[in-house]
C-alpha cells in the first residue's frame, strides 16, 4: 500500500457492499512492541436477510498489531458498507474479525457484536483469532449488557 492508492485524503464513494469494500492498512510504526489497538463503532448498521428490516450494533474491534495497521477511514468506508447488506448478526460479526485478520496478520484480533434487540431477543457476538499475547493489558469492551428499560 502506498500514499497514492491509500483512501486517506481523497474523495471516495461509499461502497454498495462489503466486498466491493477496499480496506487499506498502513504499516506500524511501533511494530516491535505489543499493544492494543481499539476500533468502537456504536451505531453499525446491516439488514436483516429475511425481513429486509434494519439492524444495528455497537461494534467492538481490538488488535495487538504485527507489521500492518488497518487505516480507519477506510475501516469507517467498510463497516458502513453493511448498510445495505442482508446478513444474521452472527455472519456480519465475524466475517468483519476475520477480514480484518486476514488483512493485517495480527499477533491478535477480536471482535465483539452487541446487537440490539430484534424480536425481543439481544443477540451478542464473539469472535478472536486465537489467545492473546501473554502479558498483554485487554481491557472490558464497556458494553453492558442488554437490560432493556429496568
Amino acid at each position: 500500500m502506498t500514499d497514492e492508492t491509500l483512501q486517506l485524503g481523497r474523495a471516495t464513494v461509499w461502497p454498495a457492499s462489503p466486498d466491493e469494500a477496499v480496506l487499506d492498512r498502513v504499516p506500524n510504526p511501533q511494530a516491535d512492541t505489543l499493544y492494543v489497538a481499539r476500533f468502537t463503532c456504536p451505531e453499525f448498521t446491516s439488514l436483516c436477510p429475511v425481513t429486509g428490516q434494519p439492524d444495528f450494533a455497537h461494534l467492538v474491534i481490538d488488535y495487538v498489531p504485527d507489521g500492518w495497521l488497518v487505516e480507519s477511514k477506510s475501516l469507517k468506508l467498510y463497516l458502513a458498507s453493511f448498510r445495505n447488506h442482508g446478513a444474521f448478526h452472527e455472519d456480519c460479526t465475524v466475517a468483519v474479525g476475520r477480514r480484518l485478520h486476514d488483512l493485517l496478520k495480527p499477533h491478535w484480533l477480536r471482535i465483539g457484536g452487541y446487537w440490539y434487540p430484534r424480536g425481543g431477543i439481544p443477540i451478542d457476538v464473539f469472535w478472536q483469532s486465537g489467545a492473546p499475547p501473554k502479558d498483554i493489558w485487554l481491557p472490558d469492551q464497556g458494553v453492558p449488557p442488554y437490560r432493556g428499560r429496568g
